[in-house]
């Protein structure tokens, strides 16, 4: 697949969370602003989430670029990429945007939650102009085809999102869950997803988040939980026994002192679920008596089980998607064309004026339904005459003969800059006239 489509990301596959989250981008506009600059590409999208970073790109394709200029950005160095890292380029990378889209490379599989993170990330690459013709074309695709896949195949149906693992590990390992005391941290979208579980559970929960108006504006929306103040809560742990943390803050909001004290007077134990990234709970809080900390890493065992529940499904889908990318290859080939239709129809164009304009002076024509008719006839002339092998060279482009593209760049000079005479003409009409032996149109004289 010749799409110039490069795809370099570090996952949940083969990273825990607490590495993963070393290759986080802190600042997205920065972010695109130095991937522009110094990695070679041409155009990049950028997809974080809890789970995965990664960028796709078209250009120059130099890896080691991409690379020193993400490890700059996360203040790490190269050699960090290299356990980390998975690269995919042409017809795999396009394939693994599918799948993402599919939600066949979810933790958890079918989640609609990535559909939407991935419109996020084609939406934030537009809005910092990082985004172009190629990945936009891409990404919209991808999305269309996700939609169409989840919505024949039924992979989301049932399926069990991020939030409702970490209430089903809380149910896990908590005896008679109900009558304990929750609170979630947080009011982003991992946290709507709790709140939404713990809601449909019938569970009664505390939310809470530095701003007491959102968390109360949160709780009205989601239709469930209780707003509380931070400081009320930051301070008075020993109340709950079950803290589920969903922040996207960049320090540890629950330490391992604060912890230490809430426990003291507790006649029984406490569990707390981090599913933030970067990490808010401090991991030390492990090693204390009576409390059972979870992550995301953890949540992988529940993924295996709803794997297996699904792997009909899955290899449903797969096929589909394999359908799906050769319709995808085309119309990324495709825009390795259009460049050159495009000019080729405004040159030629350009000349078709030029000499309507050459002829009607002649005629000293100056009635408009005239001159409206003598201007359609020329048009519809000169695009039946060009539509033809225009169409042949898209369709030559999409079954990848990139031969045929280049060779019909050299034919209407699109090489050095597109146009060629034909610019020129338009350029300044009085400067061409009929080379011998051939006539206005630039065909042979008979």
């Amino acid at each position: 697949m010749k799409s110039g489509i490069v795809n370099a990301r570090v996952t949940f596959h083969n990273s825990p969370i607490h590495v993963l989250e070393r290759f986080i981008f802190k600042d997205m506009g920065q972010a695109y602003e130095q991937f522009r600059r110094h990695s070679g590409t041409d155009e990049c999208v950028i997809l974080q989430t809890c789970n995965r970073v990664e960028l796709f790109a078209t250009g120059q394709r130099d890896m080691r670029k991409i690379k020193k200029t993400w490890a700059s950005l996360a203040g790490l160095d190269e050699n960090a990429f290299d356990e980390n890292l998975v690269y995919a380029e042409g017809a795999e990378a396009c394939r693994h945007l599918l799948r993402l889209t599919s939600g066949l490379d979810s933790m958890v599989v079918g989640e609609e939650q990535i559909l939407g993170q991935v419109k996020d990330s084609i939406s934030g690459a537009r809005h910092a102009s990082s985004s172009g013709e190629r990945l936009n074309t891409l990404f919209d695709k991808a999305i269309r085809s996700g939609t169409r896949i989840r919505n024949s195949t039924g992979i989301g149906r049932g399926g069990v999102s991020v939030g409702s693992m970490a209430v089903r590990l809380a149910e896990e390992n908590v005896d008679d869950l109900k009558s304990k005391r929750i609170l979630l941290i947080g009011t982003g979208e991992i946290a709507t997803l709790v709140t939404k579980s713990l809601t449909r559970r019938g569970y009664a929960f505390d939310v809470t988040s530095r701003n007491l108006r959102r968390a109360g504006a949160f709780c009205e929306a989601q239709g469930g939980g209780r707003p509380v103040r931070f400081e009320d809560t930051i301070s008075g742990f020993g109340g709950y026994d079950v803290i589920l943390v969903a922040t996207t803050a960049p320090y540890s909001l629950v330490t391992y002192e604060r912890i230490t004290a809430a426990i003291g007077g507790r006649p029984q134990g406490m569990m707390i679920l981090d599913l933030s990234n970067p990490r808010t709970v401090d991991e030390r809080v492990a090693t204390l008596s009576g409390v059972k900390l979870m992550n995301l890493d953890q949540i992988a065992e529940m993924v295996d089980r709803n794997m297996k529940s699904r792997i009909d499904k899955v290899k449903t889908v797969e096929d589909i998607i394999s359908g799906e990318l050769e319709v995808l290859e085309a119309s990324m080939n495709r825009l390795n064309a259009e460049p050159l239709v495009r000019e080729v129809f405004k040159s030629i164009d350009a000349l078709r004026v030029r000499e309507l304009q050459k002829a009607l002076r002649i005629l000293g024509e100056d009635d408009a339904d005239r001159i409206r008719v003598i201007d359609e006839l020329t048009r519809a002339v000169v695009e039946g005459i060009v539509s033809t092998p225009m169409n042949n060279l898209r369709r030559a482009s999409e079954g990848g003969e990139t031969d045929i593209v280049d060779v019909a760049g050299r034919l209407f000079d699109y090489a050095k800059g597109g146009g060629g005479d034909a610019a020129a003409a338009a350029a300044d009409p009085d400067k061409t006239r009929d080379a011998p032996g051939e006539g206005a149109s630039g065909q042979d004289a008979p």
